[in-house]
């Protein structure tokens, strides 16, 4: 791959009694396709999805593989907390055409590596699609070591890995796996940087909210107009910082602000004040997404 590669981890809409917002999801979609995103991923972890209901899931899933039909490439989070969850969900998603599965590290208790090879060898036999590791230990609390990256990578349906992690051992991993394993990062405060370094493929929640942003930033490097890149850069990080200082429900106001309903994230999680959505819509880059980069629907 020699341009840009751009996968948003879309968001679950959700209504108040957290049901699927099915038109939310189409909005959220058509948004993504009519702005040039290449991919989604369905029920990541922008998705929240160990918070979805189970009928909530199975119908975002199925809806999603509906309104994508022909748009592009669709990926499907299916990883849980333990082996015989996650069989649930893949069994599941075999329903469905779809372009791959990726799997998250079970969460809650501490796993062996032994064990990560064991979960993910059972859940790569069991899918009909493409499997790929879903690296976030910071979330997850577990690594998943190059020993075990390099053993994973023999499995003839374990096609690549979604690296959430630190840049130096994504790139080791990167070297030493090699071949046609394919890796998809998430770094969105390097993306012009990486870009430039001719790592294509990126894979992160940021680009749901900015998805205009984040193709105009891959264009400006496929151009030469670096500066352009870095300007876009910049913008991406302030939003994502916003959304750090914010909390996690600000992501349902920004996905509001820009034109597309639902509520992006269920309970626990609670909405900002009437006073914080004010102040947040009323910040300068917040003010310049909602003008410059609407929903395209």
């Amino acid at each position: 791959m020699d341009r840009p590669y751009f996968i948003s981890a879309i968001g679950t809409p959700v209504t108040e009694e957290e049901l699927l917002h099915e038109e939310g999801l189409r909005m959220e979609l058509e948004d993504q396709w009519n702005h040039g995103i290449d991919g989604v991923l369905v029920a990541g972890t922008m998705g929240a999805m160990p918070l979805l209901r189970d009928q909530t899931y199975q119908a975002l899933i199925r809806r999603a593989v509906e309104f994508s039909a022909g748009r592009g490439e669709v990926l499907v989070g299916a990883g849980d907390a333990g082996t015989a969850r996650s069989l649930d969900r893949i069994e599941y998603i075999n329903q469905f055409d779809v372009d791959g599965i990726a799997v998250i590290s079970p969460f809650f208790w501490k796993f062996t590596q032994g064990e990560l090879v064991e979960h993910y060898t059972r859940l790569a036999d069991a899918a009909k699609s493409p499997l790929y590791l879903y690296h976030l230990p910071v979330v997850t609390g577990t690594d998943i070591t190059m020993e075990t990256f390099l053993e994973l990578a023999k499995h003839p349906n374990i096609r690549g890995a979604k690296m959430s992690c630190d840049m130096d051992f994504a790139r080791q991993v990167m070297d030493r796996v090699g071949g046609d394993f394919r890796f998809i990062v998430a770094s969105p405060n390097l993306i012009d940087v990486l870009l430039r370094s001719g790592i294509y493929e990126h894979l992160d929640g940021m680009w749901s909210i900015l998805p205009g942003w984040t193709v105009a930033l891959g264009e400006c490097v496929v151009k030469g107009d670096y500066q352009g890149a870095a300007e876009y850069q910049r913008r991406i990080t302030e939003v994502r910082n916003l959304l750090r200082d914010y909390g996690a429900s600000s992501y349902t106001t920004m996905m509001n602000a820009r034109g597309l309903p639902g509520i992006y994230m269920p309970l626990p999680r609670t909405p900002l004040s009437e006073a914080r959505k004010r102040e947040l819509l009323e910040t300068p880059v917040i003010r310049q997404m909602i003008e410059e980069d609407p929903a395209k629907i």
